[in-house]
């Protein structure tokens, strides 16, 4: 049996950061990080059923998008604290999204989640800035480890 530290290990991938504007600004003013915004951006509605549910357990608000450009037209992008994106959407895919948001000057930490293997995309958007990278299924303490590894980031 694989421990769950074995498990946590194999199924994230986090660069080194810098600390996160969210973290600084919840440090002025001393509201804790869990009471974050988590936003998620995905086309299957049970992860956008679950995942919500889960983070509001973790103690973190949730919200939860079918698309992008759901997303991006909701208003909340720049309440948002971090970022969970699919990889593959239709529409615009979350690598897009992750670029759009770059060209917008939006510094939100991008934690991708994909069901799919694939070492170029992984590459690619770790390069360009993403906070972690989980494969799904993933556990709920990698979900949990990657997102304070985002908004804690040394």
């Amino acid at each position: 049996m694989i421990s769950s530290k074995n498990q946590h290990q194999s199924t994230i991938d986090t660069p080194k950061r810098e600390a996160h504007p969210a973290v600084t600004h919840c440090e002025r003013e001393r509201r804790p990080i869990e009471h974050a915004i988590v936003s998620i951006v995905d086309d299957d509605e049970s992860v956008r059923e679950s995942l919500p549910d889960l983070l509001r357990e973790f103690g973190f608000a949730a919200r939860a998008f079918s698309s992008a450009r759901q997303f991006l037209s909701s208003g909340g992008v720049d309440e948002t604290s971090c970022l969970i994106l699919d990889v593959a959407m239709p529409g615009t895919s979350g690598p897009e999204l992750q670029q759009e948001l770059r060209r917008r000057g939006k510094e939100i930490p991008i934690i991708f989640i994909t069901a799919r293997t694939d070492e170029a995309i992984r590459a690619q958007v770790l390069k360009q800035g993403a906070a972690g990278f989980l494969l799904k299924p993933f556990s709920d303490a990698a979900l949990l480890a990657v997102i304070q590894t985002a908004l804690q980031a040394n």
